[in-house]
């Protein structure tokens, strides 16, 4: 049976995934609460009445930064509040509907950065803007929902000799059954997953994130290179665009085109 697994989000563009027990897709409509916010890597100003798509590299991201994974974060939906755990035994919890919340955020990457951003970053949001990586190709894939099939990191993973944690790749959904690589025939087709119509739109090329461990923040893989060593591509997953909308649970059976 082809099942959805695991769903998750990342509230702030960079920091830590939370996993779902459910999620309500809206057509045309990306994940709930996923990337609404990101941190500028201190050298340009955000405008939230007119926010303009922005290559990943004008934020603090792990393609650049893998010391964002030694942070543990939390949102709270129902408060607006982000909680941050730095390794140290630093906490926050930060009102974001607030300015001064906003400036605790701030400050606290700034001196989490130190010299390695360009300036003071700014927590940057705006209404209905997503800050995915594909938001710079279109509005409609600033939506798109990112998917990823187990069995091709596991494929990956038997080529290298080592286990990939799937974390890696940031994904939305995460679904098993299907053979590695199946996903790259679903570009153009339509297929549902529970009671959800989706159709997929485009592979998800990867970047040096990927070679960042979650656990550790340490660099040590290579996962890009390897990709297209091993398989001729830089692709892990891709990307969905919600045609039906409905509630999804771990569990629910995908029925491939």
């Amino acid at each position: 049976m082809y099942a959805l697994q695991q769903l998750y989000r990342y509230p702030v563009k960079g920091l830590s995934p939370e996993p779902l027990p459910a999620l309500t897709l809206t057509p045309g409509e990306a994940v709930p609460g996923d990337r609404i916010y990101a941190l500028t890597n201190g050298n340009w100003r955000f405008d939230p009445i007119d926010p303009q798509p922005q290559p990943k590299t004008q934020f603090l991201m792990l393609m650049k930064y893998e010391k964002l994974a030694k942070l543990r974060t939390q949102f709270d939906d129902a408060t607006q509040a982000l909680r941050i755990d730095a390794p140290d035994g630093t906490q926050i919890v930060a009102d974001l509907t607030g300015e001064a919340g906003r400036q605790q955020v701030e400050h606290f990457f700034a001196d989490y950065m130190g010299s390695l951003i360009d300036g003071p970053p700014q927590l940057v949001a705006s209404p209905g803007h997503h800050f995915t990586d594909v938001s710079v190709v279109s509005p409609q894939m600033m939506r798109a929902v990112s998917l990823v099939n187990l069995a091709s990191v596991r494929a990956l993973g038997e080529r290298l000799g080592a286990e990939v944690d799937p974390l890696r790749f940031r994904a939305n959904l995460y679904i098993d059954g299907p053979a590695a690589w199946a996903e790259f025939d679903w570009i153009d087709r339509e297929f549902s997953i529970g009671d959800v119509r989706v159709k997929g739109v485009l592979r998800t090329v990867r970047c040096l994130a990927v070679n960042v461990n979650p656990a550790t923040a340490e660099r040590d893989m290579e996962l890009p290179k390897a990709l297209k060593r091993e398989f001729g591509h830089a692709d892990m997953g891709i990307y969905l665009e919600v045609l039906d909308g409905g509630v999804l649970q771990p569990g629910a059976v995908l029925t491939p085109p």
